[in-house]
């Protein structure tokens, strides 16, 4: 690896990258690495009252405001929101992506999730995971040179298996900078999810009015929920890794190291995980 590290997430739709990954980012960019998320599909099915055009063009303008505010570049394919498949050309497609960012480690979601795209997603990242070092697969774009690290983002499934960290980091002091990145994402945190759960009723009308609604849990089962907040969920994991100083850990991120990608020994951990 490299002194300048390059670290690639890959979500399902365009919020999930900052709310899974947020906090990493902007550590990540703090230190002078390079990020990009990309965004698999559109995101043009997430909303109660806007169609497929509207809600996906309202959501390229949010994820630039993303981009700008956390210092990452952002992408966004143009598959529909709703309609992602773990298909050949669906795979050739981000092993060529991938190649070009030439990442030294990818985070993404696990297989097992409650939505279709979320799990063709991490399929997709998986398929395409050996096929990056394979010359005659997609020749007409170089292979890397050695398959990069991949990890799993944290979640709250428990079937098959649950969610086990080989990392959880303290992002206490980057939390602004993820909540400033998920303010970015207004079609989502103050309209679709909260009507998803019932809270639509709860959203103020104003732009900082909004902003304090979300830093106080406002999308519950996103922000400062205390059963979803990784900080809470592994303290012992943080007093592993911080020792004393975990007890003032506040928010926290997590990842899982995915068998798929590759096997990185505990000094490149340290290197890819250096917070």
């Amino acid at each position: 690896m490299s002194d300048t590290l390059s670290l690639l997430v890959v979500g399902p739709h365009p919020d999930d990258c900052s709310i899974k990954t947020g906090g990493i980012a902007a550590k990540y960019g703090e230190a002078g690495h390079d990020v990009t998320f990309l965004s698999v599909t559109d995101g043009s099915a997430g909303h109660h009252e806007l169609g497929r055009e509207e809600i996906a063009t309202r959501r390229r303008r949010e994820v630039d405001a993303v981009a700008e505010t956390l210092g990452v570049e952002y992408d966004v394919f143009d598959i529909p929101d709703g309609e992602l498949r773990p298909t050949l050309q669906n795979r050739h497609r981000l092993v060529r992506y991938i190649r070009t960012v030439d990442p030294d480690l990818v985070l993404g979601p696990r297989p097992n999730d409650y939505h279709p795209d979320h799990r063709y997603c991490a399929q997709l990242v998986r398929d395409a995971s050996y096929m990056l070092i394979v010359p005659n697969v997609c020749p007409d774009v170089q292979p890397m040179e050695s398959m990069p690290v991949i990890g799993y983002v944290a979640d709250h499934f428990r079937k098959p298996q649950p969610f086990d960290p080989d990392v959880v980091l303290d992002v206490t002091d980057v939390e602004e900078r993820k909540l400033d990145a998920l303010h970015c994402h207004e079609s989502q945190m103050y309209e679709w999810l909260p009507f998803t759960t019932g809270d639509l009723d709860s959203v103020p009308e104003g732009d900082a009015e909004r902003r304090a609604w979300l830093a106080n849990g406002g999308v519950k089962h996103l922000v400062n929920a205390t059963e979803m907040n990784v900080a809470n969920r592994y303290p012992e994991a943080l007093e592993a890794r911080y020792g004393k100083e975990a007890a003032a850990v506040e928010h926290a991120e997590a990842v899982e190291i995915s068998e798929y990608g590759a096997t990185p020994s505990e000094a490149e951990l340290d290197q890819l995980f250096f917070f």
